[in-house]
């Protein structure tokens, strides 16, 4: 029996050993240090990022409005068509009496023309175009809306990361804590065991209450690490690492949120913005209706040899055009985006309720989470004491080894609650300040 309470006290050691070998291979990891990494590298960031710069890109494209178009091209053809044929002669200007024989007119046989030209288009008024162009704005901006709601978001999945993390190191204490008590016991049974002073059963129940807590404490080292790779995944980290990090209370700024959801938070902006974004594009489409106003020009060379430039000639002018009927296509156009946009009207009114009811449930969950943590100091104070007086009484030989464990069992329960207590006060208040988030 010395030799079992030796085997158990060996493991304890082992544990302990393996703990100390854990943390020499952590990185302290504050919350702050964890936001800020996550914000900068988390690959959902950077694709809500890549999203606004193509976002800026498209607005770029619409600046074919305003600027010309110039564009340049070498053509060289061939005909024996009479029509084109005299057509050739004329741009090259080399027209003589002799090309007016009518037996040449009707058979010209093969005409070269080789002609460079310079085309230039000036849009002047185009009334449905800007609109587009504004619409492109609206829409850059709503990514950029999307953006920092993003950031908040991976804000708060960094927080809830760090919380479990924080209580599964609260929880490891707890454990490791019962597990020295229940060795303690273990050894006290197995020495009053030896001497007739204790039943077997009594040495059987605190070494089951060790391997017990021995097999708490390995799953709950599972627990940090699973934790340490969330962490890692969320801030762009490779996996792996272990992370220190403060304990108790000391995680989320418990800074007093708003007492309402602003209607300025980036996610219902960029809502609004692909509201007014659509209003754009209805305009856009009622305004296509209107003439248009563009300008041209061009310049050629024709010869009829390759690569020569003995004929130049110019055409400039304006056009006015008018698309007076498009087969309804830009009515049912136009009513297509309306329905869209009063759909995306509606949508932001249900989130914003369904928001409020996730803040009058999250300070109910506050709330109860505070007022169970004070009961839980209470509580473990409470069962401090027991296990005080229990363990006095034990070594007077005036109580079973098996009060002793009830009372350190219930310890660690009510210290296992008042830890959850704190986590879920602190996921409320990190809850909170999402729903409650300001576009800054």
């Amino acid at each position: 029996m010395r030799r079992k309470g030796m085997l158990l006290t060996g493991i304890y050691l082992l544990l302990l050993l393996s703990a100390n070998s854990l943390q020499a291979q952590t990185k302290k990891l504050t919350l702050k240090a964890a936001i800020d990494s996550a914000v900068s590298n988390n690959e959902q960031v950077q694709l809500a990022k890549m999203d606004e710069a193509i976002a800026a890109s498209n607005v770029k494209q619409t600046q074919a409005m305003f600027l010309p178009q110039l564009g340049f091209s070498y053509t060289a053809m061939t005909t024996n068509n009479p029509l084109n044929a005299f057509g050739f002669k004329l741009q090259q200007q080399s027209i003589t009496a002799a090309d007016f024989n009518p037996a040449l007119l009707n058979n010209p046989g093969g005409t070269s023309d080789f002609m460079t030209k310079i085309q230039l288009q000036q849009p002047l008024v185009n009334t449905d175009m800007l609109y587009q162009r504004k619409s492109a704005e609206k829409q850059a901006e709503l990514y950029r809306y999307k953006t920092t709601r993003t950031k908040e978001y991976i804000r708060f999945e960094v927080e809830q990361a760090y919380l479990q993390l924080q209580l599964a190191y609260d929880t490891k204490a707890v454990l490791e804590e019962a597990l020295h008590t229940a060795s303690q016991l273990a050894k006290s049974a197995a020495d009053y065991y030896n001497q007739g002073l204790a039943p077997k059963s009594d040495l059987l129940n605190a070494e089951l209450q060790v391997t017990k807590a021995t097999t708490d404490v390995a799953g709950v080292n599972s627990q940090i690490q699973n934790a340490c790779d969330a962490l890692s995944l969320l801030m762009g980290t490779p996996g792996g690492v272990s992370y220190e990090i403060a304990s108790g209370t000391d995680g989320v700024n418990n800074t007093t949120s708003a007492d309402s959801i602003s209607m300025a938070r980036s996610d219902f902006k960029a809502m609004e913005t692909a509201i007014s974004a659509y209003d754009l594009l209805i305009k856009s489409g009622k305004k296509s209706y209107l003439p248009k106003l563009n300008a041209f020009a061009s310049y050629q060379l024709n010869d009829h040899t390759a690569f020569g430039f003995g004929s130049d000639a110019y055409l400039a002018g304006l056009q006015l055009s008018w698309d007076i009927f498009k087969g309804n296509s830009t009515k049912n156009k136009i009513a297509t985006q309306t329905l869209e946009r009063n759909k995306l009207a509606e949508q932001l009114h249900a989130e914003r309720s369904q928001n409020e009811l996730e803040l009058n449930k999250a300070r109910r969950t506050l709330a109860d989470a505070q007022y169970n943590i004070t009961q839980q100091k209470a509580a473990v104070a409470q069962a401090l004491e027991a296990l005080r007086i229990l363990q006095n009484r034990y070594e007077q030989g005036l109580v079973k080894t098996t009060e002793v464990l009830t009372a350190q069992t219930q310890l660690s329960q009510q210290q296992l609650a008042q830890a959850r207590a704190v986590f879920s006060a602190n996921m409320a208040t990190a809850y909170l300040q999402f729903l409650t988030a300001t576009n800054q």
